[in-house]
C-alpha cells in the first residue's frame, strides 16, 4: 500500500444521476487517501415524481438498445459480486439530491456512505430513488441525522441543488463524470486502472 504526498489535499469530485461509480472509487481508496464530493446532475429533469417502471422507461427511451444495456450492466455488477436488478421504479431524483446535499453539510464521509446505500438499493434491490421511506432509512443507516424532518419540507435543499447544478454541471452532458483536484477529468464508465492513472498524475503534481 502507498499514499500520495499531501493526500489530505486530494479532492475527488463526482457528478451523479444515481449511476454506479462506487466500485471504481473504492479501488482507488486502496492506494490513495482523498475526499469525495458528490454533485447533482439531472438526466431527465422532467421525470415524474411518482415514478415509472424501469423496464418500460428504458425501452421507451433506448428501444432495442435497452436489452444490450441490461446485459452490459448485469455483467459489470456480476464482476464485482453484485446482482443487477431491473425491477422497481425510476423517476424524479430531486429528493435524493436534496438529501445528499444535506448529508454533505454534516460530513463528506457520511455523504459518500449515503450515496453508496442509495446505489445499492436502487441498482440491486429494486428500490425507488424517489421513495421517501427508502431515503430516510438509508440516511439513518449511515448516521445522517434529521433526514426525515429535512425532507418533509420540499423547499429544503432545492435551491442549493439548483445552484450546484448551475455552478458545477453547466458544461457536463452526461454522467458519471469525475474531476480530481480540479484538473484531471474522467467521464463515462471507466475501469479502476483509469482512476489510478489519474490519481498518480495528481499525486505527481503535489510533489
Amino acid at each position: 500500500m502507498f499514499l500520495s504526498p499531501q493526500t489530505d489535499n486530494q479532492r475527488f469530485k463526482t457528478w451523479l444521476s444515481q449511476q454506479p461509480t462506487i466500485c471504481a472509487i473504492a479501488s482507488s481508496k486502496i492506494h490513495y487517501d482523498f475526499k469525495v464530493v458528490w454533485h447533482p446532475f439531472f438526466l431527465n429533469p422532467s421525470a415524474p415524481t411518482e415514478g415509472v417502471p424501469k423496464k418500460e422507461f428504458y425501452r421507451s427511451k433506448f428501444g432495442s438498445r435497452a436489452d444490450q444495456m441490461h446485459s452490459r450492466m448485469t455483467e459489470v455488477f456480476k464482476n464485482v459480486g453484485l446482482e443487477y436488478n431491473m425491477s422497481g421504479l425510476t423517476g424524479n431524483s430531486m429528493d435524493s439530491h436534496r438529501l445528499i446535499h444535506f448529508a454533505g453539510q454534516q460530513d463528506l464521509g457520511k455523504q459518500h456512505d449515503l450515496v453508496e446505500e442509495l446505489f445499492i438499493g436502487y441498482f440491486t434491490q429494486g428500490k425507488y430513488i424517489g421513495d421517501r421511506q427508502f431515503l430516510v432509512e438509508s440516511a439513518n443507516k449511515v448516521g445522517v441525522g434529521g433526514a426525515a424532518e429535512f425532507l418533509q419540507n420540499p423547499d429544503n435543499g432545492r435551491k442549493e441543488v439548483h445552484e450546484e447544478i448551475k455552478k458545477y454541471s453547466a458544461n457536463i452532458s452526461g454522467v458519471p463524470f469525475y474531476t480530481i483536484n480540479g484538473k484531471y477529468q474522467l467521464s463515462g464508465g471507466q475501469p479502476p486502472e483509469a482512476f489510478l492513472r489519474a490519481f498518480s498524475a495528481a499525486a505527481a503534481d503535489s510533489t
